[in-house]
């Protein structure tokens, strides 16, 4: 008893995101085009293996909305395919744990805001599209969503009057229902409960769930055929993808309200575990959810134990009681995920979107765009390139701005007396170039034709004392640089190299175009070297003209 009471707030945790998630599974896997069942056992083996084997102690996880939208995509992609859906739950699951042994996790939810943000309201925009035909009492259009969307003006026009007032009734639930209703009965279950209850009583024209099997699932083995393989591998990665951000987001949300820290990589291997046990029973895939996440951790839940009840507790649900879900009319489910949907979209984002950077609101609504009409794997691939050039766009002018080109002490920046007067004295014969930060492709040739701004040098030296890195390309610039100066008669001293800076230009060949004095430790050292350089190159320049005379 003693030991009950200890843990009741992981009692009470798992009960509460139990009767949440019920109706939510219910739901996603009817969207999802494998049944209501699929759903209900997505969520309590990605449930309970997340729980037990993750890394994130509060953590509840099942089926959600953006891996409901690509489970959708890919059954409609495999023609009905079932025992090919499941098999890239499987392998979605197997690259969920590589992820994890290779310690992905901490990379995996560095994806950018405005990616994210396209990427979850395109999400959110197809659920609701594909919940408007059952909402209105018709059957799924079928096809691509652009197929959907074009049928939704004859789908609008003939509505049947009883799903339609389900749908609206259930909505209205999950919108409107006081706080302190909420806190004790979940929208979403009350909009099941009372839209059942309207259905039985009043709406019977309604479509219903209907029958669903009662008992332990067979196991699915994975059956792939040869020519699907390149499709299973594209969405088993989406799946992986997705599912690792959307559960690390989730894991960061838990953080962030129980003052803990949860382990990313583990955590990605108990998604692993829970997909891959979804996939072989026919369940659609799962991630950690943040509704039923928060509802437990405000129910006193401290510990996996909440997770995994939550799962017994379907379990329980699914043996015994399948037959009362059977009367679930559809457009109440349609109801229900139309406000999930609605909450998927950021909106948030696009309120402020007219004060947002221009660039990023173009990633944002193209990686929408794409989502929506194209598919979800290029969507997330042109938004992360998008992203990925523009930050190195950015980087690269902040890495010109900084840079200075200097032939006198006047120019420069941080010189010792020492070094401002070897400068001075040169009479521009010298000149100095700083950089800080990274030197990377995005600015290697901006930076090359700053370089190049003087041509009154004899000597340049270039100080890397402040960068910390370099990349091949930025190597190859100048290497470049040093080539062209040389032709022109003049030379280069690189000073201050960091050891990951100096490894880099010895690996590239830069080191192979310079002898061992036009490389110094320092930039006083350089300076020393530059100014021997000029006095040598003069002294030989008279001789040869006493010479010539």
């Amino acid at each position: 008893m003693n030991s009950i009471w200890r843990h009741r707030g992981d009692i009470f945790g798992g009960l509460t995101a139990a009767v949440v998630a019920l109706p939510l599974a219910l739901a996603f896997g009817v969207a999802s085009g494998a049944g209501a069942l699929a759903g209900l056992w997505g969520a309590i083996l990605v449930g309970f293996f997340a729980a037990v084997f993750g890394g994130t102690r509060q953590q509840v996880s099942g089926p959600t909305g953006p891996m409901t939208v690509v489970m959708a995509a890919l059954l409609t992609q495999l023609g009905g395919n079932l025992a090919a859906a499941f098999a890239v739950v499987v392998l979605a699951g197997v690259l969920q744990i590589a992820f994890g042994v290779m310690r992905l996790g901490a990379y995996i939810k560095f994806v950018p805001q405005p990616v994210l943000s396209g990427f979850m309201s395109g999400i959110g925009v197809i659920i609701i599209v594909l919940q408007i035909a059952a909402g209105l009492g018709h059957a799924d259009a079928g096809g691509e969503i652009v197929e959907k969307i074009a049928a939704l003006p004859r789908i609008a026009r003939d509505p049947h009057f009883d799903a339609l007032a389900l749908c609206a009734l259930s909505l209205a639930v999950m919108v409107f229902t006081p706080t302190f209703i909420a806190r004790v009965v979940p929208p979403p279950l009350l909009a099941v409960v009372l839209g059942t209850i309207a259905g039985v009583l009043l709406f019977k024209n309604a479509p219903i769930i209907g029958d669903i099997p009662i008992g332990f699932p067979e196991l699915r083995l994975p059956a792939i055929a040869l020519a699907e393989v390149p499709k299973i591998l594209s969405f088993a990665l989406i799946l992986a993808f997705l599912g690792s951000i959307d559960s690390l987001l989730t894991s960061l949300v838990a953080d962030s309200m129980t003052r803990t820290r949860h382990n990313s990589n583990k955590e990605l291997i108990g998604q692993g575990i829970g997909n891959i046990a979804a996939g072989l029973a026919g369940g659609i895939p799962g991630a950690g959810a943040t509704m039923r996440t928060l509802v437990n951790i405000r129910a006193g839940a401290v510990s996996p134990l909440s997770g995994a009840l939550h799962a017994v507790v379907l379990l329980v649900v699914v043996l015994g009681f399948g037959g009362m879900a059977s009367h679930i009319p559809l457009a109440v489910l349609a109801g229900i995920l139309l406000k999930v949907g609605y909450d998927i979209i950021d909106w948030p984002y696009l309120k402020r979107a007219h004060k947002a950077p221009r660039a990023d609101v173009v990633i944002m609504l193209t990686t929408l765009a794409i989502t929506v009409f194209v598919d979800l794997i290029t969507a997330v691939g042109v938004g992360i390139v998008m992203a990925s050039l523009l930050f190195v766009s950015r980087m690269a002018d902040a890495q010109l701005q900084s840079a200075k080109l200097a032939a006198g002490s006047q120019h420069a920046g941080d010189l010792s007396p020492e070094e401002a007067a070897i400068l001075d004295q040169a009479q521009g014969r010298i000149v100095l170039f700083q950089v800080e930060g990274p030197l990377s492709f995005g600015s290697a040739r901006d930076v090359t034709l700053l370089m190049r701004a003087s041509e009154a040098k004899d000597a340049l030296v270039v100080d890397l004392s402040a960068v910390p890195f370099i990349d091949t390309s930025a190597s190859l610039a100048l290497e470049e640089e040093i080539i062209g100066l040389r032709a022109l008669g003049d030379t280069v001293i690189l000073a201050g190299m960091r050891e990951a800076v100096r490894d880099t230009l010895r690996r590239t060949g830069v080191f192979d175009q310079l002898s061992a004095w036009q490389i110094s430790p320092t930039r006083y050292a350089a300076l020393k070297a530059a100014r021997d350089y000029i006095e040598n190159s003069t002294a030989a320049d008279a001789a040869k003209a006493v010479a010539a005379g």
